[in-house]
């Protein structure tokens, strides 16, 4: 039976945001789901509330009566130095507000380029317009916890797959041709080792970051499976698929021009550096305090081409 005094507020009903609501009904609880719409697919008995969260009394409204709050809202990618600190610092000010905790679905950019793989005792040392301003928004995340405003975490995952997901970089541009037997379109260096996040995981250690007291206070990477470089990934796509493999790399002057185009290409640009050189992350900091950990990626992978067969465009 949900539970209506520890009630859930999800903002964001994206791929991440769904598998959260996802994760939370799962385990019986009380969701409210929060989007500019008002409309999101999502399970019998869960909440679906209108907002526009760049409003600051809209999103506290939103967020009344919530015990926990996930911020799986991110602006368009091509807007989000000028509209990610309004709309995660509305979210965190609607967090304190209720007194609910605060859980932050992140990224790696805040990491930049480093040497080795990325876990969460380097410091924040972005070099891109991306990296920097989730870097700004997220200190100010751990800052308000550190005052005591609110209590807050953040869990960060890497470039993500798995059903609805379309816009990443393992999205329908990977899985879509695989399905009609057509080459995979891929970013960067195909042969180098890339650690993708599944995103049903991704949901579900969120989750366990709301729930848990030891949490608070820092960033973790969420559980991944083995890192493969970006072809096996694709191997193991075509063969659920039922195809011999065929990729389609693109680098980063191919990038470039077709950001002449797409704005969201041409905000990829400068994260190139993650497909140009090995892009792994650490997760055991996760897997060890908590005991979850990733589904593996063959399985991953099957059910992804499962969700991709069935509701792919």
């Amino acid at each position: 039976m949900n539970n209506r005094e520890n009630l859930q507020v999800v903002f964001g009903s994206g791929p991440l945001g769904l598998s959260v609501v996802d994760e939370l009904v799962r385990r019986g609880q009380a969701v409210r789901v929060v989007n500019r719409s008002g409309k999101a697919d999502v399970p019998a008995g869960v909440e679906v509330v209108a907002a526009d969260v760049y409003d600051r009394l809209a999103a506290r409204n939103a967020a009344k009566g919530a015990a926990v709050v996930y911020q799986c809202a991110q602006p368009p990618y091509n807007k989000w130095v000028e509209l990610f600190p309004a709309l995660q610092g509305n979210i965190l000010d609607a967090a304190a507000e209720a007194g609910a905790r605060l859980v932050v679905g992140g990224n790696l950019y805040v990491y930049g380029a480093v040497e080795g793989a990325l876990h969460e005792g380097l410091p924040y040392n972005a070099h891109t317009r991306k990296g920097k301003i989730r870097a700004q928004v997220d200190e100010a995340v751990l800052a308000a916890h550190r005052s005591g405003k609110v209590q807050a975490v953040i869990g960060r995952g890497s470039d993500f797959f798995g059903p609805r997901v379309m816009g990443s970089t393992a999205g329908e541009r990977m899985f879509l041709p695989a399905l009609r037997g057509k080459a995979a379109s891929v970013v960067g260096n195909p042969d180098l080792p890339h650690t993708h996040t599944y995103i049903e995981d991704f949901g579900r250690a969120l989750v366990v970051l709301g729930e848990r007291d030891e949490a608070q206070g820092q960033d973790w990477i969420v559980p991944n499976a083995e890192t493969v470089s970006t072809r096996e990934m694709v191997k193991l796509i075509f063969e659920a698929a039922g195809y011999p493999l065929k990729i389609s790399a693109m680098g980063k002057w191919m990038m470039a021009f077709g950001g002449l185009f797409i704005p969201e290409a041409r905000e990829s640009v400068e994260m190139m550096y993650e497909f140009e050189r090995p892009f792994i992350a650490d997760s055991s900091k996760f897997t060890q305090t908590f005991g979850l950990r990733a589904t593996p990626l063959p399985e991953a992978v099957q059910k992804t081409v499962a969700w991709y067969r069935q509701h792919g465009r």
